[in-house]
C-alpha cells in the first residue's frame, strides 16, 4: 500500500489532542474518535476535520489508525471489539496499517499483531516521550518499532508529531524501552525526593540542598531540576502526568521484567513506592506530588 494521507485518530486527550492538531496541520486528512462526544465536537470545529463513533466505519475510511490510550487493553478492545462488538480492524483491509502511540505492555502489543497479521493488517509500536508541553510544540521523542516497511510508511506521521525518531528495531521494542524509560525516571525522581528529605530532615535549606544535588547529580533524564526543582520545590504539582500513569507504567516494566526471567528489585520497590503513593493520594495528582509521600513519612515539607 502507498503513502498514508487519510488517519484515524482515537484518543484525543491532553496528548492526543495536540498530536492530531500537528496531523492536521501537516495536511494529513484526519479523522478523529473519542469516547466524549464534548471534545470530538470542539476538536472538530477548531480544525475543520472529520469525526466518527463507529469504530468499523473508521477503519474503513482511512489508511493507518493511530490509537492513544490509556492501556494496552483498551487499545486491543478499540482495535479487535469487545463484548461481542466489532473493533477497527473488521473495516480495516488488507495493507492498512495500526499505529500504538500509547504505553501498552510489549507482550500485548505482540499478542495484538498475532492477530493482525492474520488480515494483513500492519502494526507498529510507537510510544512517546516529553508530556504535555513537547506535545503541544510538536517536539515529542517518539519511540518506533515494527516492520522497517511500516516504519518507513509512517515516518512522515511522526515527523509532523514529533522532533526525534528513535528506532528500536523489533515490533514491541519501543514499547519495552518506553516503560523502561518511564521507570528509569520514576527510581529517579523517589531517589531525589529522598535525599532532599533527608537533608531538610537535617536542617538545611531547601535552595542549599537543591543547588547541592544539581552540581554532583546531572543529566538530561535527571528529574532534579526539571520535578523536583521545577514542580515540587515551586508548588507547581503540573508535569503533566498523573501518578496512577506513572504506576501503571512501572507496573508494564517489572512485567516485562518477570516474564523475560530477569533481576529487577530495584524496579519492584519503585513499583510499590509508586503504588503505594497512588493507594494514599489518588490516580489522579500530579507525579510530582509522589513527593508527599516523603513529607508524611518523614514528617518535612519541600
Amino acid at each position: 500500500m502507498g503513502d498514508i494521507k487519510k488517519v484515524g485518530f482515537v484518543g484525543i486527550g491532553n496528548m492526543g489532542n495536540a498530536m492530531a492538531r500537528h496531523l492536521v496541520n501537516a495536511g494529513f486528512d484526519l479523522t478523529v474518535m473519542d469516547k466524549r462526544a464534548d471534545v470530538v465536537e470542539a476538536f472538530v470545529k477548531a480544525h475543520h476535520c472529520n469525526c466518527t463513533a463507529n469504530l468499523v466505519e473508521l477503519g474503513q475510511s482511512v489508511d493507518a489508525v493511530i490509537t492513544m490510550l490509556p492501556t494496552s487493553e483498551i487499545v486491543r478492545a478499540v482495535i479487535l471489539g469487545d463484548n461481542n462488538e466489532k473493533g477497527i480492524a473488521d473495516g480495516m483491509s488488507e495493507g492498512k496499517l495500526v499505529i500504538d502511540m500509547s504505553t501498552s505492555n510489549p507482550a500485548d502489543t505482540l499478542a495484538l499483531n498475532k492477530v493482525l497479521i492474520t488480515r494483513g493488517i500492519g502494526l507498529i509500536d510507537a510510544p512517546v516521550a516529553g508530556g504535555v508541553v513537547f506535545a503541544n510544540n510538536g517536539s515529542l521523542l517518539i519511540t518506533v518499532g515494527g516492520s522497517q516497511k511500516n516504519k518507513n510508511r509512517a515516518m512522515a506521521l511522526f515527523e509532523a508529531m514529533g522532533s526525534e525518531i528513535s528506532d528500536c528495531g523489533i515490533l514491541g521494542g519501543a514499547h519495552t524501552m518506553k516503560a523502561l524509560n518511564n521507570f528509569v525516571n520514576a527510581a529517579a525522581l523517589i531517589t531525589g525526593i529522598e535525599a532532599m528529605s533527608v537533608a531538610l530532615k537535617f536542617g538545611l535549606e531547601p535552595e542549599v540542598a537543591i543547588g547541592a544535588l544539581k552540581s554532583a547529580c546531572t543529566g538530561r533524564n535527571n528529574p532534579i531540576e526539571k520535578k523536583i526543582e521545577g514542580h515540587i520545590l515551586s508548588g507547581k504539582y503540573a508535569t503533566g502526568m498523573p501518578i496512577g500513569l506513572i504506576a501503571k507504567d512501572i507496573k508494564i516494566a517489572v512485567e516485562s521484567a518477570e516474564a523475560l526471567g530477569a533481576f529487577a528489585p530495584i524496579a519492584k520497590e519503585t513499583l510499590r513506592l509508586w503504588e503505594q503513593a497512588r493507594d494514599q493520594f489518588g490516580f489522579d495528582p500530579d507525579q510530582s506530588e509522589v513527593g508527599r509521600l516523603w513529607e508524611s513519612k518523614t514528617g518535612i515539607r519541600f
